[in-house]
């Protein structure tokens, strides 16, 4: 019989799908091209439903005669080993981000003759919408716990932004940036809920002043209205003895991760570097407090880094590569997450290279702030897991609103700074869950 490739991710599966099966069934046998977990994670969310899972689903279907993994976005090695006589993909594809997708499928099909058949999108089936619901149904505290340890094993890196409250969150959990010539489209992957920021939107200083119960509160109100891993900024961590508790604390309400630096006494904030004083904890003291954590979690899923603050108090690579084998080896950190001030880079790359020869798989965190000249995926290459954009919300809302407040009080109205620096308040209610038009 001819062979009939049909490539499908489909964690939700719906009749749209049966009605491209059906189809593909007319012109011979059916092959399923099941879009792995990692191919699905390129392009979007982490799929609701794992691989293996979907791939039985799949093998149960009626006229479906094989089932093979697509391990990227793009047909070509599936295709060229498969050699089908027919591709069958819904006419959606023919604009949007994959259009180029398309195309090369088209050019492989023609090297032997096959031959593409389109078929018209099923009206009224909306997968975005069935799976914007699905995902609220399965935002539960374990699923999203899980979520960061599942992106650190299917994705190269995963980038994270700053979130302080849950407008914020909204933003980080809806943004999309859709590349239509390359075929591409990227969103955040987790919400960073940073000490700075969190003391900074409630007008206090950065010192530890706004204890846990506030900060969970805050992370609370972003929890209800998104669904994204939530990594915290957990400062030093506090007293050994009430680290353990709040990490089953944060355990329980969902959180993904904690990160705690190395530092000790009253906090100062890592970019003022020698600046200020940084005074840093003895390490093997350190490594107590992440070890005395660890044993004091329940699940596997919940991630405790460990912050070295050695380069920012000037005490130079050898010691923040001690101090990362330390944390790991006596503590079981599950991470390092290594900071500086320094604008070129050059340290982070160093560290980097000699952590990688001491560890290939063990996730590092950078915080490119001072040095974000370089693109995630450079950053990546070095051997970065992790990338978090800190303080950009923060950062980018206080001149806005400084600016409509100052405009207010220069024209007596409201007028100018509603046309320069306001959008309208439709755009806003649209972004909040439940609010009718």
């Amino acid at each position: 019989m001819p062979k009939v490739y049909i490539a499908m991710s489909a964690d939700v599966l719906h009749q749209g799908h049966i009605n491209v099966i059906n189809e593909g069934q007319k012109y011979g046998e059916v092959i399923i091209g099941l879009l792995t977990d990692e191919a699905i994670a390129t392009y979007k969310r982490l799929p609701i439903i794992s691989y293996n899972e979907r791939k039985v689903i799949f093998e149960n279907i009626k006229g479906v005669s094989q089932v093979v993994p697509q391990k990227t976005l793009d047909y070509t090695e599936n295709l060229e080993a498969l050699k089908p006589d027919y591709v069958v993909h819904g006419d959606d594809w023919r604009s949007g981000v994959q259009k180029i997708i398309r195309e090369k499928v088209i050019a492989t099909l023609a090297k032997w003759g096959g031959k593409l058949i389109e078929v018209a999108y099923t009206k009224n089936v909306s997968c975005s919408e069935i799976e914007t619901k699905v995902r609220i149904l399965e935002n539960t505290p374990d699923n999203r716990r899980a979520k960061l340890r599942r992106m650190l094993a299917l994705k190269p890196y995963v980038n994270v932004m700053e979130a302080s409250n849950g407008l914020t969150g909204l933003i980080c959990e809806n943004s999309k940036y859709v590349d239509e010539e390359a075929g591409t489209s990227r969103e955040f992957d987790g919400m960073w809920v940073s000490s700075l920021c969190d003391s900074s939107f409630k007008g206090k200083p950065d010192i530890e002043l706004v204890d846990l119960t506030s900060r969970i509160r805050t992370i609370e109100e972003i929890m209800e209205v998104t669904t994204k891993p939530i990594i915290l900024d957990g400062d030093t961590g506090g007293k050994t003895e009430h680290f353990t508790y709040n990490v089953k604390t944060l355990e329980r309400l969902g959180v993904s991760a904690i990160i705690i630096e190395d530092k000790t006494g009253l906090k100062q904030n890592s970019l003022f570097g020698t600046d200020a004083k940084q005074v840093l904890d003895d390490p093997h003291e350190f490594a107590k407090k992440i070890k005395a954590g660890k044993t004091a979690q329940v699940t596997r899923d919940f991630l405790i880094f460990a912050r070295i603050e050695a380069l920012i108090a000037g005490y130079g690579i050898d010691e923040a590569i001690t101090r990362a084998k330390i944390y790991v080896e006596e503590g079981c950190a599950d991470g390092i997450m290594i900071h500086s001030k320094e604008k070129d880079g050059a340290e982070i790359k160093e560290f980097l290279r000699r952590f990688r020869e001491y560890s290939k798989d063990i996730p590092v965190i950078l915080v490119p702030t001072s040095y974000n000249q370089f693109t995630e995926d450079e950053l990546c290459k070095w051997g970065a897991n992790i990338i978090i954009h800190a303080n950009h919300m923060l950062r980018s809302a206080y001149p806005a609103m400084k600016n409509c407040a100052e405009s207010v009080l220069k024209h007596h109205r409201s007028l100018e700074a509603s046309e320069k620096y306001c959008i309208g308040i439709k755009e806003v209610l649209s972004l909040i869950p439940g609010t009718k038009q």
